[in-house]
């Protein structure tokens, strides 16, 4: 008569744990994962909105005060130097060539610049009104990618403009930065932004995050 030995298993090859609660720990981990890759894209966001605003509010205090860096000492603002003046002047490209000569450094639109400037500087250092930043701060960098005219190859007067990209320059980055960080409600890290979301005439005006 034959005999047929069935060798005992041991528990450890069979992983009935595993099979059954297999599907809670993979659940878990995914989680861990989303939860932290959403954390780590938190900091990310804060720091671009930092480092944003300060070249926002460095360039406001550099043309106020004259730091020597952009701005010659003795020609800031404050010593009746004009902001706007020596970049709209300068223009010689594009359609609105001749409509900037004539805005530069006029009274209204050095103030509307620096206050621009100040006003989207302290917004995105704050944390605090982010999305009527990215609509100024995007207003602004059209007007100066207008300005600049990237599609151009040629200024007026035919010398090279040096233009090295038709159509994406560090404006339209700037641009694209502030309404993601907008969009992505970049101020509830490393700023005031939950508590600003929390005054009540920002909850019933909600274009004021």
């Amino acid at each position: 008569m034959a005999v047929h030995h069935h060798p005992q298993r041991r528990p450890a090859f069979r992983f009935p744990s595993l099979r059954r609660t297999g599907t809670a720990p993979a659940s878990a981990s995914a989680d861990e994962t989303t939860t932290g890759a959403t954390a780590v894209g938190s900091y990310v966001f804060a720091g671009l909105r930092i480092l944003t605003g300060f070249v926002f509010l460095w360039a406001f205090l550099d043309k106020t005060f004259g730091f020597g860096y952009a701005t010659p000492s003795g020609k800031s603002w404050i010593d009746g130097g004009s902001p706007t003046e020596g970049f709209l002047s300068h223009v010689a490209v594009g359609p609105m060539e001749s409509t900037f000569h004539d805005w530069a450094g006029a009274g209204w639109a050095d103030s509307l610049f620096m206050l621009g400037l100040l006003g989207i500087g302290l917004a995105l250092i704050a944390g605090i009104g982010l999305r009527l930043a990215a609509v100024a701060g995007t207003l602004m960098m059209a007007l100066m990618w207008v300005a600049e005219w990237p599609p151009a190859k040629h200024l007026s007067d035919g010398s090279a403009s040096m233009s090295t990209n038709p159509f994406a320059d560090y404006h339209l980055v700037y641009a694209v930065v502030l309404v993601a960080l907008a969009a992505a409600g970049a101020g509830a890290t490393w700023g005031l932004g939950r508590a600003w979301a929390r005054l009540p005439f920002v909850s019933r005006h909600r274009w004021l995050l």
